[in-house]
């Protein structure tokens, strides 16, 4: 028996009982919320392995909300939406979202968004990702076993999916990875249509490391190729 708990946040009460029903099926333990302030409430008091977060509710919204989980929080955050445009997936993402899930959508698909989430967030957090403890180019340095990142004296906050990112291409620096190579390495799967999602978080991690995104120091584009950290 799993002892995850699930939180469902979504001001449709007919949505929120289905994913819940689904989600006892596989062993999950699901808490439901109704609005933005709600789930900030009980991710204060519980711990909650997954948030599913609609993004259009009444009050504080999916975006907003995501904003303040992602202030203390790395967990993985999966968005519905009943809204199928790429700025609105774009958003999501840039925001701090993990996975993002357009309604209507089959219950069972979902089921198998949180499975994956979990599993890579859970493996990740227990640190079996094969790297030394500490990775470190120039004034840039990666704590993996408590995911925090410094560039100098400055901590830097990143998302799960950025530190995910990073690490991965600091492990292995001066080899350039393909948008999907970075995708299937850190999402865990195929790449169909990974570009936007990845040059997403590409930008972010930019903003937050560099002082002159434009121009950076470490993230590198290798034009018609990837992307690098170079020693």
């Amino acid at each position: 028996m799993r002892e995850e708990k699930i939180l469902v946040v979504d001001d449709e009460k007919e949505i929120r009982q289905l994913i819940s029903i689904y989600l006892r099926n596989e062993g999950y333990i699901p808490v439901e919320a109704v609005n933005g302030e709600e789930a900030l409430t009980i991710l204060s008091n519980e711990v909650i392995s997954l948030v599913i977060l609609d993004v259009m509710m009444p009050g504080k919204d999916g975006i907003t909300t995501c904003i303040e989980i992602r202030k203390t929080s790395k967990i993985p955050i999966i968005f519905l939406s009943a809204k199928g445009e790429q700025m609105d997936k774009i958003s999501g993402l840039t925001v701090g979202a993990d996975d993002y899930v357009t309604k209507p959508f089959h219950p069972l698909e979902l089921i198998a968004r949180v499975k994956s989430q979990l599993r890579r967030y859970l493996q990740f957090d227990k640190s079996t990702v094969e790297a030394d403890a500490v990775v470190q180019i120039d004034e840039l340095l990666i704590k993996v076993d408590s995911h925090q990142v410094f560039v100098g004296e400055r901590e830097i906050k990143l998302t799960p999916r950025e530190f995910q990112i990073l690490l991965l291409l600091a492990k292995h620096p001066g080899r350039v990875y393909s948008i999907s190579n970075i995708y299937e390495s850190v999402w865990g799967e195929p790449s169909i249509a990974a570009d936007n999602t990845v040059m997403v978080h590409i930008r972010k991690l930019r903003e937050k490391l560099e002082e002159n995104s434009r121009q950076p120091k470490y993230i590198k584009t290798v034009w018609g190729v990837g992307y690098k950290i170079d020693t």
